[in-house]
């Protein structure tokens, strides 16, 4: 039979994972414009996601544009958008399976069985939501590094690792971890059987007819 408490830290962490690529998919801070080198302008910094664009001057004044044209937009901007999307509504999705399927509820209690059966499918999800998280976090991460380390990009094109892809990757990690708490934490053999012995015979000694 499946803890209940554990059951419940795996949810929890989940929980927050799916908040956390929330958050994550809708900060503007994916990619933050890199002071290295020498002929950096630090009065501006320019911040860009997956929704719009934005510059901070020094003096405090921040102006955003949002993303005009869907098409225009590079295959790696909409590709971690579809990934982040997909990622938060299998979480959704999962966190609505485990109400049903969490020893802690009162629905299905008339089948323990089927119970852990429905919390293990829910875990199952939000491993796949946390895997896809991570795919679309790294790679966007991956093709900023490889855009930094190329020869041929201009040093004030150059951008760095912004807030939303660290709070992404943990984010993702939170998702992960919770749904393999769920999974492990779930009974695959039958939880509410009870165990079958072999019929006992008889110690007394069987009659016997003397003629």
């Amino acid at each position: 039979m499946a803890s209940a408490g554990i059951q419940l830290l795996g949810f929890t962490l989940a929980f927050l994972g799916v908040i956390g690529s929330i958050a994550s998919t809708v900060m503007v801070e994916w990619k933050a414009s890199s002071y290295a080198g020498d002929n950096i302008i630090t009065a501006q910094a320019m911040y860009e996601g997956l929704w719009k664009s934005c510059v901070s001057q020094s003096t405090g004044q921040i102006q955003c544009k949002v993303y005009d044209s869907l098409l225009q937009l590079p295959g790696i901007v909409l590709g971690t958008r579809g990934l982040m999307l997909c990622a938060i509504l299998l979480g959704i999705i999962s966190m609505m399976v485990e109400m049903v399927g969490m020893r802690c509820t009162t629905c299905m209690s008339e089948a323990p069985a089927q119970k852990d059966k429905v919390a293990l499918a829910g875990g199952v999800i939000f491993i796949i939501a946390g895997l896809l998280a991570l795919a679309g976090t790294s790679w966007y991460g991956h093709r900023i590094a490889k855009d930094f380390y190329n020869p041929f990009t201009p040093t004030n094109s150059r951008y760095e690792f912004g807030s939303a892809l660290y709070v992404g990757w943990g984010a993702a990690s939170l998702i992960i971890i919770g749904g393999s708490f769920l999974c492990c934490n779930c009974s695959t053999d039958g939880s509410g059987k009870q165990p079958r012995y072999p019929a006992s015979r008889s110690a007394g000694p069987q009659g016997k007819d003397y003629v």
